[in-house]
């Protein structure tokens, strides 16, 4: 996978002004994409579509934690310096 398609997300559902979904929206699209490709009902090529957008919306996901890890690790250490009480 490319740098640009590791951080290109899926528009379906973005904010009004095409801003990035928030980890809560893009987890929910996740869910609703398994429950579609789970359900049987979709023809091949839709499926193989929705997987794409799946793995893209995954990615986009964990991308989002580690950024939120970092940061609470940041706040950690901080708080931790002596004098931070």
């Amino acid at each position: 996978m490319t740098e640009t398609e590791k951080n290109t997300v899926p528009t379906d559902k973005d904010g009004e002004n095409g801003e990035k979904p928030s980890f809560e929206a893009a987890a929910a699209q996740l869910e609703e994409i398994v429950g579609k490709l789970n359900s049987g009902t979709a023809m091949l090529d839709e499926m193989i579509a929705l997987y794409e957008k799946g793995v893209a919306l995954s990615d986009y996901c964990r991308k989002l934690l580690e950024d939120y890890e970092g940061r609470i690790e940041k706040a950690v250490r901080r708080s931790a310096k002596p004098g931070n009480e």
